[in-house]
């Protein structure tokens, strides 16, 4: 269930309401005539998760957005009588319907691109580094999970998906600037570390596993960034925080990154090759597949909405 604030222009007000009390999906409605500073109306009530998306939508009509202002909660729980309780939460096939403004509203916060969010890009690189050349795993692990890239990658695929081109460019070149920034700070750690002659032994002399696993793209990181791009998606639009987390961990980016500082240090022109591929691969697939999945994710909701608002026979 959600709980919406609306600021509402007093001309609008009586023809809102009239639209709220007529939805079934409407809960708990209260009106507070000329309560906001600016003299306009306040309006509260909580929805459904079914019908949230038909009400942001009429309330999107009538220009609330832009007139006045509209803010959304998420109730955790609420302690109702048995014969009030809402229902319809889920769908027959026991998902919930995802509110697509607070998810692309989620999406568009996440996807703000300040210093710490390059800032994080080059620590999660010195990480990968690190990883890299003592073979740790771990390590890698830590690089995959600490690395924001994530928020501008969906975000382009978002952009992509609705058409909105500033977005899509916003992103691409944030994303550039911060894989760039991050690939140089860490070319200049793993050059000190050659220069002070710290480089781990087996680094050395080329039992690199961990590196090379990095630098061979072949048909399972196809494989698995296609997967991840649509378990991204499902994720994000479903609220499963468990497995966005699944998807930083498994997908090839700030590591391939990471490896192509490392290998250029240590003149390691193949590997640096490799590495490029794998990180114009993983990126690439994950903006396609992101923005295929969440037009999908939008076709099969609105198909299943249409079945389910059907009278029964």
């Amino acid at each position: 269930m959600l709980h919406i604030r609306v600021v509402s222009p007093p001309g609008v007000t009586g023809h809102l309401v009239d639209e709220l009390t007529a939805e079934a999906g409407v809960l708990n409605l209260l009106v507070m005539r000329g309560v906001a500073v600016s003299g306009g109306d306040a309006v509260q009530f909580d929805a459904q998760d079914a019908a949230a998306n038909s009400i942001l939508q009429q309330l999107e009509r009538f220009g609330l957005h832009r007139d006045g202002s509209i803010s959304i909660t998420t109730v955790d729980a609420a302690i109702v009588e048995a014969p009030r309780r809402p229902s319809g939460r889920r769908s027959s096939h026991g998902e919930r319907a995802p509110v697509w403004e607070l998810v692309e509203a989620r999406i568009a916060d996440d996807a703000s691109y300040a210093p710490s969010f390059f800032a994080l890009l080059v620590f999660a690189g010195l990480i990968g580094a690190c990883g890299i050349l003592t073979n740790s795993s771990i390590l890698i692990v830590g690089a995959m999970v600490v690395g924001p890239e994530y928020s501008g990658i969906i975000s382009i695929a978002l952009g992509i998906e609705r058409g909105h081109w500033p977005t899509v460019r916003r992103g691409l070149v944030a994303l550039l600037a911060g894989f760039l920034l991050a690939i140089g700070v860490t070319l200049l750690f793993a050059l000190c570390i050659r220069g002070l002659g710290k480089a781990p032994e087996l680094y050395l002399h080329g039992t690199r596993p961990v590196s090379d696993l990095i630098n061979s793209p072949n048909l399972y990181s196809v494989v698995v960034a296609v997967v991840a791009g649509i378990v991204g998606v499902v994720s994000l639009t479903l609220a499963r925080a468990g497995a966005l987390i699944g998807v930083f961990i498994s997908v090839t980016t700030i590591p391939a990154a990471a490896d192509i500082a490392v290998s250029i240090a240590f003149d390691s022109w193949n590997e640096a090759r490799g590495s490029t591929v794998q990180l114009l691969l993983n990126v690439g697939l994950l903006i396609v597949v992101g923005a295929v999945a969440l037009r999908g994710q939008r076709l099969l909701w609105r198909r299943w909405g249409a079945r389910s608002a059907r009278p029964a026979p």
